[in-house]
Parts: C-alpha cells; sequence; structure tokens
C-alpha cells in the first residue's frame, strides 16, 4: 500500500503540508476526498497550483474514492487529504483501510465547541471520530511534524 499519511485539513493543501509533511513522507501524490472540491474546478485549479513541482493532485467524490480505492492498489506514494471526520468514516466504512489519521485543521464555526487551537468539533464531527476509533484507528491532533502529538480519544472522553 502506497498510502503513507492521512489527514483531515480542511485548508487541504497550504503552506505548512506543503513545507512538511509532503517532505515527511516523500509524497508524490496528494489526494483530495471532499465533494464540493472536486465538483469546484476553480478550488481544484488552486489546489494544482498549490502542490510542489512533481506533486500530482487528484481529486474525487467520497464515492469516487471508495470505487477507485476498492479496484486496485494505489502505487504512488500518497498523502489522502480529506476535510471533515464524515467523508473518513463513510470510507472506512466502506473499506478504506487506515491505522493513523492525522487531524491538523477544522477551523470553527458557530455550533461547533474549540477543542485545541486549530480544532473546533460539533456533535456531528465527534460522533464520526468515535466510530473512527471504534473502528481502531488512532487519530493524533498535529499541525506539523514538530508539534506535540495530542490524542483525539483523549480530549473526546
Amino acid at each position: 500500500m502506497a498510502i503513507k499519511f492521512v489527514r483531515i485539513d480542511d485548508r487541504l493543501i497550504h503552506g505548512q503540508v506543503v513545507t512538511t509533511w509532503i517532505k515527511q513522507f516523500d509524497i508524490e501524490q496528494v489526494i483530495i476526498v471532499n465533494d464540493e472540491v472536486a465538483a469546484d474546478q476553480v478550488q481544484a485549479a488552486v489546489m494544482q497550483f498549490a502542490a510542489p513541482p512533481g506533486v500530482k493532485v487528484v481529486l474525487f467524490t467520497v464515492n469516487g474514492f471508495i470505487k477507485a480505492y476498492n479496484s486496485g492498489p494505489i502505487k504512488k506514494s500518497t498523502m489522502v487529504l480529506f476535510t471533515n471526520p464524515m467523508d473518513v468514516d463513510k470510507c472506512i466504512e466502506e473499506g478504506f483501510k487506515i491505522g493513523l489519521l492525522n487531524v491538523g485543521g477544522i477551523k470553527y464555526v458557530m455550533g461547533k465547541t474549540q477543542i485545541t487551537k486549530a480544532v473546533s468539533l460539533d456533535q456531528t464531527d465527534r460522533n464520526s471520530f468515535k466510530r473512527i476509533l471504534e473502528r481502531g484507528v488512532k487519530i493524533q491532533i498535529q499541525m506539523v511534524p514538530n508539534d506535540a502529538i495530542v490524542s483525539l480519544e483523549e480530549l473526546l472522553k
């Protein structure tokens, strides 16, 4: 399996992702899984532009990713980026196998509660994270590799 890193970050490809995580895992390809982003040609173009030279960016809807993932192995060194835990939960439910999920940022909007400097959750987010944890996936909050790792499971208690 060539998936090296799975992350939730609602900013998707941005400076910290480009300068740290992509280099840390020697990523050749970034797969973005989100229905809205996959349908937005402008945002898709921005994501292509934001990636470093030589890094391929592929956008999928959630169902499109599930179908592609289940149809054959990913061969390139890959980072999979999500914007929210509900999409991760659905992908895992449909066969996506991961052991570790990194959470970088989920912005605050009305109705969410801030649990760390960069992560805010509502009850729907919490429920999805709990299901992901129940499936044996370890979830860590960490903006960049040099930051301390915070266990999401501990914050949900």
